[in-house]
């Protein structure tokens, strides 16, 4: 049998007579997590005997291994007898080692004694948990698991490592000059309550195996960083006393606009200006909210929906990565992703270019269209079979000019332009980007003419085109 013992939050007085005799005349060794806490150095001066598994934090890499090292060992002691096992606190608390001590069923394991150091905590702090507590392991969290609305509590905050990474975490979401607490040995004689800044947590105060974090509740609207934040925005933009434009939206009033925000992250993208790509993927998260309101409005779906279905899709459709999946390339990867594509729609479509969106640009339409061909066989061999292609629609271009048709000279620059967007498929090159580069291009040089001929005092159409063509040079080498 393995009987845990909780030596309390730091104070003898805090251990129950109980508790008290059953250490002092053990006969046996008393194992104990560490050595480092007050009680056991008044139990060492009265001659209880400890082994301690200090030793085992130097030899092991994380903490996890820790645990699992010590409760294998304390497993294996209580074959040849019953084993008195002593931690910080109350067992039930912040324990790892007791939790995978009660997860066996070999041994038998008892719980007794220890105080919790929370209630002295609550104390200190004078905060009462009904309002909402959450209690973290500082030695093993995740940010997605913090919940700034209640208090907030760390513990195991044993060194400035772990108070760094605590740190960096509420930086994230808190502002560097949010007030914090530390709290040094809960409920003892050496109790100490520091107040500071975030961003000074790591610098100010030393920290020891009884230091705690305490982090107080922040407003709701405090936290417009996050997702659930911009949703509640939505809402009540949309809701009763809201706004009169956001009211009236409906998906189908809002199709241009959604359009035009993914064009401008385009461009925010091609400028590779990062501040503006944040700002217009903003908008365009705005949108996605914005419709997912207007679903749940009509009481068709909502933005868990969507993202319920974005998740599964996801996880769906990238079996290599959360499956057995094996895969060796990214075009093994694109495979797999069509035919569960195709697994999900169900029914086999009519057509291979089912599917493409009515309301793509020309050019990227036309380039999707020969993709999804390309897929199933009907293609050129090598890009100069396409080549000779251009060369043929250019002739037939010329030979429509000739006649004079304009139904038929658009007939077949149309052609031209469906030729040259499969043969930037044969090159890795999206024809829809490759053009708007060449507007982006030209229009950058056609400003630099028209600033250097204001300069001159002159309007743009008092300019020969000698001239022009000179700045336009100008702007060319510039590039």
């Amino acid at each position: 049998m393995i009987e845990v013992i909780g030596l309390g939050a730091g104070d003898i007085n805090q251990l129950s007579i109980g508790v008290y005799k059953k250490l002092l005349n053990s006969e046996a060794i008393v194992y104990t997590r560490t050595l480092d806490h007050p009680v056991i150095t008044d139990l060492q001066q009265e001659g209880v005997r400890f082994y301690s598994f200090d030793k085992i934090y130097e030899e092991m890499e994380d903490f996890a291994g820790v645990y699992e090292k010590i409760s294998t060992y304390l497993l294996d002691k209580a074959k040849d007898g019953p084993v008195i096992y002593t931690v910080p606190g109350h067992p039930m608390l912040a324990e790892r080692t007791v939790q995978l001590l009660l997860e066996q069923d070999e041994v038998p394991v008892e719980i007794s004694g220890g105080q919790s150091y929370l209630d002295a905590l609550f104390t200190s702090l004078e905060i009462d948990p009904i309002e909402g507590f959450q209690f973290v392991d500082g030695t093993s969290f995740e940010r997605r698991q913090l919940n700034y609305e209640q208090h907030l509590v760390f513990c195991q905050v044993y060194d400035s490592f772990i108070a760094s990474e605590v740190k960096l975490s509420l930086l994230e979401d808190l502002p560097p000059e949010y007030e914090v607490t530390i709290v040094e040995a809960a409920g003892t004689e050496k109790e100490q309550l520091t107040k500071l800044r975030i961003e000074d947590l790591d610098r100010t105060v030393e920290v020891s195996n009884l230091t705690s974090v305490y982090v107080p509740p922040i407003q709701h609207d405090e936290l417009s960083h996050r997702f659930s934040r911009l949703v509640e925005v939505i809402a009540a933009l949309r809701g009763p006393g809201g706004c009169p434009w956001d009211q009236k939206q409906t998906h189908e009033s809002l199709r241009a606009h959604t359009i035009e925000e993914v064009y401008e992250l385009i461009d925010a993208i091609d400028q590779e200006d990062d501040d503006n790509i944040t700002e217009e993927l903003g908008d365009l998260l705005m949108h996605v909210v914005l419709h997912s309101q207007i679903g749940a409005d009509s009481g068709y779906f909502s933005i868990e929906d969507v993202i319920l279905s974005a998740t599964e899709k996801m996880i769906h459709r990238h079996p290599h990565v959360f499956g057995d999946v094996q895969v060796d390339s990214a075009a093994e990867v694109l495979t797999n992703w069509d035919a569960l594509k195709q697994q999900e729609k169900g029914k086999q479509r009519d057509s291979i270019l089912e599917g493409i969106p009515k309301h793509l640009p020309a050019l990227a339409k036309a380039a999707k269209i020969q993709q999804k061909a390309a897929k199933v066989g009907f293609d050129w061999a090598e890009a100069k079979d396409v080549w000779a292609k251009l060369e043929e629609e250019v002739k037939e271009v010329e030979a429509a000019i000739t006649s004079g048709v304009a139904e038929d000279i658009e007939d077949e620059f149309g052609d031209v332009l469906f030729v040259l967007a499969n043969l930037t498929r044969f090159y890795q090159i999206n024809a829809e980007v490759a053009l708007n580069r060449a507007n982006r291009k030209f229009t950058s040089r056609f400003t630099h003419i028209e600033q250097r001929i204001k300069r001159q005092g002159k309007r743009l159409e008092e300019a020969t085109l000698d001239e022009m063509e000179a700045y336009w040079q100008e702007a060319k080498e510039s590039e």
